[in-house]
């Protein structure tokens, strides 16, 4: 059967693992991986271990398929930045909320979510974006200020405990937030405060940070808060990221949650994109140059490793070939970068990425933990950005849901205290 170049369109057949792709099909372009049976853990692991409400970030990956995935493991909520994320996901998923939390929207945008799609959460980080979604939403509603409107007003918070930064755009400053929230309890149905952390957040205490800069901004606004929305930056694992377990995220956010001065009934959410989406994807690329430690390969900055390339993000990466999978770990190893395929200098990924050495041209590497904004960030530039497309069964190279991770934090050095 003809693979579709998709990325999503899935191949009836069920592959054992990277090695398995590699050998039957030799692809001459990147093959992308998905485990739907990883994503699904990942969903049910919020669902069932978050103290609240779990949204998926559809802006991390943004394909029909894995929504569908996340739905049936139980995410209800999806958050989406766009009138063509609203769109795609409804016609995913139509009995899903929808909540468009990007806090600047074109007028026409929140008037079509409103009339057309059922979207009734909206966030804002300024008196403008209010009046803007207020008139909107009244001209989708002939003419009258809707009575069902959740206005999640997004506060700016500190990023430093995340491998990248989501604290200049977005966001009102605390002295400006009691007019905004006051303002903007006057129009909502349901009130809530949102945040962003950063993404990639290494350590629990980036949300205790944020939610004590909420508590402030309640009590200078002294009204009534319904939802507390803590975002995203729950993290996943990658060489040199060993983040501690979710669980301590969810530890420290939920105690902080219910100290919070907040309605009796508020509910708390949160945003995750990455850590629902990292483990559902992985990439085969092929060799086609070796030029000493630079191996120049069919993927690159403008296509799945944008993060490599342009932020200098290290993925997983191991060697698909026989000899290498039967070896018993004592293979030598060198860190090599990459070369994407287009004509441009930008297009490398500089790693190091941990190879045999005795790596060649037509060896195909599977490149490890792509399910996070891979997918969104590619395009065709210079002709390439073809993909195949292949299920596989096995697991991710990195979980943070399997419940065998060693905790990063535990050492095996015993330190006499005499």
């Amino acid at each position: 059967m003809s693979q579709l170049s998709v990325w999503g369109s899935l191949e009836l057949h069920i592959h054992p693992d990277a090695l398995a792709v590699a050998g039957a099909f030799a692809p001459d372009q990147p093959a992308i991986l998905n485990r739907p049976h990883a994503a699904a853990r990942a969903a049910r692991f919020f669902v069932e271990k978050f103290p609240g409400r779990s949204l998926y970030a559809v802006k991390a990956n943004p394909s029909p398929e894995l929504l569908r995935v996340l739905w049936d493991a139980g995410i209800t909520h999806y958050d989406v930045a766009s009138i063509a994320e609203v769109r795609m996901a409804r016609a995913a998923l139509p009995d899903a909320t929808l909540c468009f939390m990007h806090p600047v929207k074109t007028p026409s945008a929140i008037t079509e979510a409103y009339r057309d799609h059922g979207v009734r959460v909206f966030s804002l980080d300024s008196v403008e974006e209010l009046e803007k979604v207020r008139e909107a939403t009244t001209l989708a509603n002939n003419g009258v200020l809707p009575e069902d409107l959740t206005l999640c007003v997004r506060l700016r918070v500190s990023s430093e405990y995340s491998e990248l930064s989501l604290a200049s755009k977005f966001g009102c400053d605390l002295t400006g937030a009691a007019e905004l929230l006051q303002a903007t309890r006057q129009v909502a149905d349901s009130l809530g405060i949102c945040f962003h952390v950063g993404s990639q957040s290494m350590s629990p205490h980036a949300y205790v940070q944020a939610l004590e800069r909420v508590r402030a901004a309640i009590v200078d606004a002294s009204v009534t808060v319904d939802i507390i929305d803590v975002g995203g930056g729950f993290p996943s694992i990658y060489p040199g990221m060993e983040p501690p377990p979710l669980e301590d995220y969810f530890g420290v956010i939920d105690r902080t949650y219910e100290s919070l001065p907040v309605s009796y009934s508020a509910e708390l959410w949160c945003e995750p994109g990455r850590a629902l989406c990292a483990e559902y994807n992985s990439m085969i690329v092929r060799v086609e140059r070796r030029r000493g430690t630079e191996l120049y390969i069919n993927d690159g900055a403008y296509g799945a490793l944008f993060d490599a390339a342009h932020v200098g993000w290290r993925f997983p990466v191991r060697l698909l070939r026989e000899s290498a999978a039967n070896e018993d770990g004592d293979t030598e190893l060198e860190g090599f970068s990459f070369w994407g395929p287009t004509c441009d200098d930008m297009d490398r990924m500089e790693g190091p990425f941990a190879l045999p050495t005795d790596i060649k041209v037509g060896d195909f590497i599977e490149i490890g933990m792509l399910g996070a904004y891979g997918a969104a960030m590619k395009t065709a530039f210079n002709g390439f950005g073809a993909t195949d497309v292949y299920e596989v069964s096995d697991e991710p190279m990195a979980s943070q849901y399997r419940g065998d991770r060693r905790d990063p934090r535990v050492t095996d050095n015993v330190v006499s205290l005499r």
